[in-house]
């Protein structure tokens, strides 16, 4: 069970998913086989993805199904196994970059320029590739950008407002 202002905050990803879902997204992640028709939508897919990582910073897929089994089968009940969770997930993969891709288009600053990016050519090292990170350890992670991260939440936080 979530509290109101989470649960209208739930409502409004879902409902913005689905207007940009029915305009392009659609066409990025159409089946053509006679398993077309899921009980559980891409669209609720991506809500609980971008939901539990906008409100809850929960980054791995193993806690997200976990966090939408435990306080989201109210409005998911059609939520199904980690496994399938984790694979539709991966299959959505183009429709999250064309999303993003939207999000930044309406949501540039107008000091920004689209054509350039900045990329960290020194990367500090916290520990050997055999070890694991003691320094830092929210922000140490081989599969973790923050840059990409604080990007898609600036635009997120954007489109929410």
């Amino acid at each position: 069970m979530i509290n109101q202002t989470k649960a209208l905050k739930l409502i409004k990803i879902y409902s913005i998913i689905c207007d940009r879902f029915e305009k392009d997204l659609k066409y990025t992640c159409e089946r053509f086989s006679n398993n077309d028709k899921q009980d559980l939508t891409d669209q609720e897919i991506m809500t609980i993805y971008l939901f539990s990582v906008q409100e809850e910073q929960r980054f791995s897929v193993k806690h997200i199904h976990k966090y939408a089994c435990d306080y989201l089968l109210e409005w998911f009940p059609k939520l199904g196994s980690y496994a399938g969770f984790s694979n539709r997930l991966n299959q959505l993969s183009e429709a999250f970059r064309c999303f993003v891709s939207s999000l930044s288009e309406e949501f540039l600053p107008s000091d920004c320029f689209s054509n350039q990016s900045l990329l960290d050519s020194m990367p500090i090292i916290t520990c050997s590739g055999k070890r694991n990170a003691k320094v830092a350890k929210d922000l140490t992670d081989k599969g973790y950008c923050s840059d990409q991260y604080e990007t898609g939440r600036y635009f997120f936080d954007k489109l929410l407002a």
